[in-house]
């Protein structure tokens, strides 16, 4: 035996909504395009990521605290449209699966 664990570690990530560690993959990754927040799903654009819990009170909290904008280093306001109708969305899809 070498000493090394089976079990691999997951990345964590920081919600930029509630601040809370979560396992990455619990997260959505959210990257800036001009000047809007854009939801990355797969975790592939590229440029610098912020991350937060996929539900509307996560997002509000981000928002109300301007973390995108501090997190993703945005010069101006972001566009948080296209993220709020993804989140809506994914909301909308887990209930339908339970």
């Amino acid at each position: 035996m070498s000493g090394r664990t089976r079990a691999r570690a997951c990345p964590e990530r920081t919600c930029v909504g509630c601040r809370e560690r979560a396992v990455k993959a619990d997260l959505l990754r959210i990257v800036a395009i001009k000047d809007a927040c854009v939801p990355d799903p797969r975790g592939t654009l590229p440029g610098r990521g912020a991350y937060v819990h996929p539900s509307p009170v996560c997002l509000d909290q981000a928002v109300r605290r301007r973390a995108f904008t501090r997190a993703l280093r945005a010069p101006g306001a972001l566009d948080t449209k296209a993220l709020r109708q993804h989140v809506e969305r994914t909301m909308v899809a887990e209930q339908a699966t339970r």
